[in-house]
């Protein structure tokens, strides 16, 4: 009997090359983009339904966190006139040129409703401001997890079912937390409200990826990256709880807010660190290749022989 081969590649050499983002600068981007987009989504949501404190507070959370995010993004980058770079087309095709266009059009949104929030001027377009950043705020929050899963990475590009919905409950958490730290007792209901959504919707999509992702699986529950995940989610629990209890106790709500944060920030990066480690795995890249390739191989002969055609199954 002959045994059987194990995967070995030229010098345990990766497959693909890993992308050359750098942490802590381009997870640091994905978590407060995450971030910026939800907390202008509860600042909208704040300013039709009369709560002027939890408003205010979302709206400068927002501004502030888009605006380290692009401080982040620009680090990454190395030079700013990069970013203006991807500005000269517009392809729909191209998560980075839509992420591009939507991060244009959602900061100064942002910005401004922030300012005029603070400020106490310009009631109208304040509140247009608002409303504009709730509205692109679901899709700054989202865009970066279409970004990852259109790479090669393997642990990236095969969550593409899950990441988006991961990717959403992770910024809800994140914007919940931030507004339980700002509201108080008697208007943090919409963040409390969208603590169990966020936290639901994360769990859930996380374990479905995880358990769908089979071998591809590992760099999420080993290494630094299995750490952080296994930390965000201790801090989401430890967040759901305290959030159902925030309408009682303000001092609830803040350890709420800072668990969920904390939660937001260990699953950007975790989701990262499992990516760059999937990348410079070979047998990540290779293995779920042949054995696509053999489904398909058994799928094609089955075919050919009658067993898998239309109307095989004794009909005809």
């Amino acid at each position: 009997m002959v045994p059987e081969a194990s995967f070995t590649s030229y010098y345990g050499r990766p497959v693909i090359n890993a992308p050359v983002w750098r942490s802590p600068e381009v997870p640091g981007y994905l978590f407060l983009g995450g971030l910026a987009g939800t907390s202008s989504l509860l600042a909208a949501g704040a300013a039709l339904t009369g709560r002027p404190g939890l408003r205010r507070g979302a709206a400068l959370g927002a501004a502030s966190a888009i605006g380290l995010s692009g401080v982040a993004l620009v680090a990454d980058l190395g030079r700013p006139e990069r970013f203006a770079n991807m500005l000269r087309v517009f392809k729909v095709t191209s998560p980075m040129s839509v992420g591009s266009w939507l991060l244009t059009a959602y900061g100064p949104a942002a910005g401004l409703a922030a300012l005029a929030d603070v400020a106490g001027i310009l009631p109208r377009t304040r509140r247009a401001a608002t409303l504009t950043a709730g509205a692109l705020g679901p899709a700054i929050a989202t865009y970066t997890a279409v970004l990852l899963a259109d790479t090669a990475v393997p642990a990236w590009h095969e969550g593409h079912r899950e990441l988006p919905f991961v990717f959403a409950g992770s910024a809800a958490t994140a914007g919940a937390g931030l507004g339980l730290l700002v509201a108080a007792r008697p208007e943090n209901a919409p963040a409390r409200r969208l603590a169990l959504a966020g936290t639901i919707c994360e769990l859930v999509a996380a374990n479905v990826m995880v358990h769908r992702l089979g071998l591809l699986a590992a760099p999420y529950r080993n290494g630094r990256a299995g750490r952080l995940m296994r930390q965000g989610e201790a801090f989401t629990l430890v967040g759901l709880a305290g959030s159902l209890l925030a309408g009682r106790s303000r001092t609830l709500g803040v350890l709420a807010g800072a668990a969920l944060l904390g939660a937001s920030a260990c699953t950007r990066f975790g989701i990262f660190e499992a990516g760059m480690a999937s990348a410079r795995d070979p047998r990540d890249t290779v293995v779920p290749q042949r054995e696509r390739l053999e489904r398909r191989g058994l799928g094609d002969r089955a075919v050919a022989s009658g067993t898998g055609a239309p109307g095989s199954d004794g009909a005809r």
